[in-house]
């Protein structure tokens, strides 16, 4: 399978060729979610919290006494019958993360790239330079590829000047050829690949 390599100015300048077994793969759609699934329970922070009648502040004299009032017994106004006192079983700090598969990560990756290479949203440009990091200059590559939308741009060698230029554009987000995930890819409407950056994606899953 190939696919034209064009420059910024979307004129082609030659052909690339995509691997057939990642990127016209089966699509499996069963294994894209659970991996997006697993994703996003591992970034959860769980750092939520409530306080149980041992936590509450207060609440270390007995309300009124045991016998002779007519009324239920009450040890402490912390109690959760009572307003201000603790939470039942409330939130309390853990971890979401699991793991999944080794097998079953790539196979969602592959299916991710092929449904991109499929739907005309996995685009390859020869380079991706910019003299100075500016934002200006960087949306003015994104208009004149005609893309818009959330991206998802790889990149085959670290650039501080594409860095700083690209992350003040919403819904841009840049990443290395080993660090191309199926949340990211799921996310994205368009993935703008550098041409080196696909060879990296090619030694990753080949």
């Amino acid at each position: 399978m190939k696919i034209d390599v064009i420059d910024t100015k979307k004129n082609k300048v030659g052909d690339a060729e995509l691997a057939p077994e990642i990127f016209e793969g089966e699509i499996k759609r069963h294994l894209v979610h659970d991996v997006v699934v697993n994703q996003m329970a591992n970034h959860r922070k769980g750092t939520h919290k409530t306080k149980n009648r041992t936590e509450v502040r207060g609440g270390g004299k007995k309300p009124w006494k045991q016998k002779g009032l007519g009324r239920a017994r009450a040890g402490s106004i912390r109690s959760p019958l009572f307003r201000g006192g603790g939470v039942v079983f409330g939130p309390t700090p853990r971890n979401y993360g699991y793991s999944v598969p080794k097998k079953v990560r790539k196979a969602a990756l592959v299916s991710a790239l092929t449904f991109k290479a499929q739907d005309n949203a996995f685009i390859v440009v020869d380079k991706l330079e910019l003299a100075a990091p500016k934002t200006k200059d960087a949306l003015a590559i994104l208009n004149s590829l005609g893309i818009s939308g959330k991206v998802l741009i790889v990149t085959g060698s670290r650039d501080s000047n594409l860095e700083l230029s690209f992350r003040n554009i919403a819904g841009v987000k840049m990443v290395r050829p080993e660090t191309v995930n199926t949340l990211d890819l799921v996310k994205a409407d368009t993935v703008l690949c550098v041409r080196d950056a696909l060879d990296g994606i090619h030694e990753r899953l080949s």
